[in-house]
This record gives C-alpha cells, sequence and structure tokens, in this order.
C-alpha cells in the first residue's frame, strides 16, 4: 500500500471544495481530507503506484483550480 500526505496552510476554501470530492469511491484509492485550524490536510492511500499518481494529479488540479479562482475574486 502506497500513502501521501498534502497539508495545506490557510487553506478554509480548499476544504469546501475537496470534501465532497473525497466522498467519491475511487478504484483502488481512499482519500480522507480533514481541516484544523485553517491547516487542510489530504490523506491518500492507494494499492498501486499508478492509482496514486492518477489521485495526487486529480486533487492536486482541484487545489489549483480553487486558488485560482479565488485569486481571479478577489
Amino acid at each position: 500500500m502506497h500513502s501521501a500526505t498534502l497539508t495545506l496552510n490557510n487553506a478554509e476554501t480548499v476544504m469546501d471544495s475537496l470534501s465532497p470530492e473525497s466522498q467519491r469511491a475511487l478504484p483502488r484509492t481512499e482519500v480522507n481530507v480533514t481541516e484544523k485550524g485553517g491547516i487542510v490536510t489530504v490523506k491518500v492511500k492507494a494499492a498501486d503506484i499508478s492509482a496514486m499518481r492518477a489521485a495526487l494529479n486529480s486533487y492536486l488540479g482541484f487545489i489549483k483550480i480553487t486558488e485560482d479562482i479565488g485569486n481571479i475574486t478577489r
């Protein structure tokens, strides 16, 4: 089993966008998203490296889009 943890500071808005995504089932992958004190933690566990790469690419993309929208709307 492979695992990775992403930690984001000052990321309350990211939590709002990642929560629904973390509820979706991904093949061979388990994702847990938590927030405490403005710090968002994304924990990914995957059965194989291909599933890990796909999950990380998806979540990093979600985070980037959320950050870009936040920058545009400020």
